[in-house]
C-alpha cells in the first residue's frame, strides 16, 4: 500500500494492527527511507486508514520536504567516516578493499559497479565495529559488554540489555569521533545502571571525561545527516 505525494512521490504505507488499541497513531520516518507507519485498531479498515492519511498531507509532506536527500557515492568522491576525510576509489579489478596509503586518507574499493556502494558500506561498518572495540578497552574492565551488535536504527543510537550485550547503530561512524564515543560510553554505562538516574549520568562523565552534553546536542541537532549515505 502507497501513499502519493503532491509531488507525485510514492511513499509506502507500513500498517501494524494492534488489539487493544482505540485509536489510529501516524509516524512518517524519514531514514533510512520515506515511509508512513500506522498503528491502527483490529477493526479499523484499510480504508479508513487512508483517509485519516489523506487528512494529514501538510504535516506529512512537510516533515518528508524537510529530510536530507540521499547522495550516492561514485569513485573519487571523499567521505568523512571515523574521524577521517577519505577519498573512495573504486577498482573493478581488485578483489578486496583497502586502504591504499599509511595515512587511511584514501580507500580503494574493488568489486563491479553494481556492489560498489553496498561494499563501501560494509567496509565502514567493520572499521566503526573495529573502532569500537578499542574504545572499549580504554575503560575499566568491568564495563566491557558481553557482545556487541551493530544495527540500523534510526529511533535511537545505541541500547544496553540486562545481559550486558549493547546494540549500536553503525551510522554514528559518520558522526565526529567525539560523539560517537559519547554513545559508547553512554551504554557502556549502562552495564552499572539500567536506566538514566544521577548516578548512570554521574558514570558517563567518569568514562568519557567533559563534554557530555555537547556530544548529546550534536546528535540532537545533526542525526538526521548520519543517514544520507546509503
Amino acid at each position: 500500500m502507497n501513499f502519493v505525494l503532491s509531488n507525485g512521490k510514492s511513499v509506502p504505507v507500513i500498517i501494524e494492527t494492534r488489539r487493544g488499541m482505540r485509536n489510529v497513531t501516524l509516524r512518517p520516518k524519514t531514514v533510512p527511507e520515506c515511509e508512513i507507519h500506522i498503528s491502527k485498531p483490529w477493526a479499523t479498515p484499510d480504508a479508513f486508514v487512508m483517509k485519516f492519511i489523506e487528512s494529514k498531507r501538510k504535516w506529512i509532506e512537510k516533515i518528508f520536504d524537510a529530510a536530507p536527500a540521499k547522495e550516492h557515492l561514485k569513485s573519487g568522491d571523499i567521505i568523512e567516516f571515523l574521524g577521517r576525510m577519505v577519498q573512495i576509489i573504486h577498482d573493478p579489478t581488485m578483489r578486496g578493499n583497502k586502504y591504499i596509503d599509511s595515512d587511511k586518507m584514501r580507500l580503494c574499493i574493488g568489486g563491479g559497479d553494481d556492489m560498489f556502494e553496498h561494499r563501501v558500506r560494509d567496509f565502514i561498518r567493520d572499521e566503526f565495529l573495529s573502532t569500537v572495540k578499542e574504545i572499549i578497552k580504554t575503560t575499566p574492565r568491568e564495563y566491557w559488554p558481553t557482545r556487541i551488535s551493530l544495527r540500523d536504527t534510526t529511533s535511537r543510537w545505541g541500547s544496553c540489555s540486562s545481559n550486558g550485550n549493547i546494540s549500536l547503530s553503525w551510522r554514528l561512524a559518520f558522526a565526529p569521533y567525539d560523539v560517537m564515543r559519547y554513545v559508547v560510553m553512554h551504554e557502556l554505562a549502562h552495564r552499572k545502571h539500567m536506566d538514566h538516574s544521577p548516578e548512570f549520568w554521574a558514570t558517563v562523565g567518569q568514562l568519557y571525561g567533559f563534554g557530555v552534553e555537547r556530544a548529546k546536542r550534536w546528535l540532537s541537532k545533526n542525526g538526521t545527516t548520519l543517514h544520507k549515505y546509503f
